[in-house]
């Protein structure tokens, strides 16, 4: 069985888990949790990730920061990211996109919604 390894980057602890909850649904996932984009970075470099999905507004380092490292880094540029924020603002959602990440999802975070970007970017087939 084919395993996946994902990174959630998120400072709400219960935002984290709620996400992470919703990712453990797919077959073979493992979940590695970072509360800001400082955290990410280290986990990034301890293991291989087959896609992040960081939150906009952290401490320390911000996901639109993390997103501009991983894509100038060429041991993470073609990671899948999905950018999450709670603000709507189209101004977050297209400096994401343009950064490069691959997808955005709006907070709440619907479940349904989240696992079948997962799924589409990731290549994961069920």
């Amino acid at each position: 069985m084919a395993e996946y390894n994902f990174l959630v980057v998120e400072d709400s602890p219960t935002m984290r888990q709620l996400i992470s909850f919703s990712l453990k649904r797919i077959r073979g996932a493992r979940i590695f949790e970072a509360g800001n984009g400082v955290e990410a970075l280290k986990k990034l470099s301890e293991s291989k990730i087959n896609l992040i999905v960081a939150d906009i507004n952290m401490p320390l380092m911000d996901g639109l920061k993390l997103l501009s490292i991983v894509r100038k880094d060429p041991n993470y540029s073609l990671i899948p990211v999905i950018i999450v924020s709670t603000e709507g603002a189209d101004a977050d959602k297209e400096k994401g996109l343009k950064l490069g990440a691959n997808a955005y999802l709006p907070k709440p975070i619907q479940t349904n919604e989240l696992l079948k970007t997962v799924k589409e970017l990731a290549k994961i087939e069920e």
